[in-house]
């Protein structure tokens, strides 16, 4: 594989084994528990997790980042309804030891959709400004707070004002017709959920219905990897960085104009 690395600086500055700083609370009328990080009360972004969860370290230090890189107040709910999956199986990529068909049937679009809309209408009622991300699990559910359906005709708000997808899992061509926000794909080279069919589609299809569109394609990167950061998979702890360093400019851009 060919490496393409980043200045070191960069990568010292992601707190790979820092302690989240961070705490966990609710909001007004939404039962979700939820990560917060960050005090700007004008401007939030909201994390939507992947299968590790919404206590898994690295996201909690990604929102961390995104809070004080970007100037936001960062959310990460929690939407698999108090369960969490063996970290040490997915990592390992064990998927026998899981029940990813159970697990799905309880947390799958059908049945979460509605509460990830609810927390975005929260947020949009708390925060002038409001992005969302989605690492792979997330993928899908950022594109559905981005569609038209969620825009006001009154006001032509919708429920974000930007969105990032990270290797998508569970996105249809029907969630990229119909998302009418500024989008941003992070797109590792081997993916069997954002697979080169759907790669294609979104490139044609985004900028074909006029939406600011930013496209980091990352070359020898697997799925998942952009919030595992493997320091023992080549290249992959420096795609995250990378990732993560294209997601702060482009919801800096959107959330503050800068």
């Amino acid at each position: 594989m060919t490496s393409y690395p980043i200045p070191s600086c960069c990568l010292k500055s992601f707190q790979w084994d820092g302690t989240p700083s961070g705490t966990e609370s609710t909001l007004p009328g939404i039962p979700n528990s939820v990560y917060v990080t960050g005090t700007n009360p004008s401007v939030a972004i909201l994390y939507i997790h992947d299968l590790l969860g919404w206590t898994f370290p690295n996201a909690r230090l990604l929102a961390d980042h995104y809070a004080s890189e970007v100037n936001a107040t960062v959310y990460i709910p929690d939407f698999f309804g108090g369960e969490v999956l063996s970290v040490d199986a997915i990592l390992g990529e064990r998927w026998g030891e899981l029940d990813l068909p159970g697990f799905l049937s309880r947390n799958g679009r059908h049945a979460r959709e509605a509460e990830i809309v609810a927390f975005a209408r929260a947020l949009r009622k708390k925060h002038e400004k409001v992005s969302a991300i989605g690492y792979c699990y997330g993928g899908w559910a950022v594109h559905r707070l981005g569609a038209k359906e969620f825009v006001d005709p009154e006001t032509g708000t919708g429920l974000v004002d930007c969105v990032t997808a990270a290797h998508p899992s569970l996105l249809t061509k029907k969630d990229i017709d119909e998302v009418v926000v500024p989008v941003q794909m992070l797109a590792p080279e081997f993916d069997s959920e954002f697979t080169a069919e759907l790669k294609s589609y979104a490139f044609s299809t985004l900028q074909g219905n006029g939406l600011p569109f930013d496209y980091q394609h990352l070359p020898g990167v697997e799925h998942g990897g952009l919030v595992r950061g493997d320091e023992k998979k080549e290249g992959e702890r420096e795609a995250m960085a990378r990732a993560k360093n294209a997601a702060v400019a482009w919801h800096r851009w959107w959330l503050h104009g800068v």
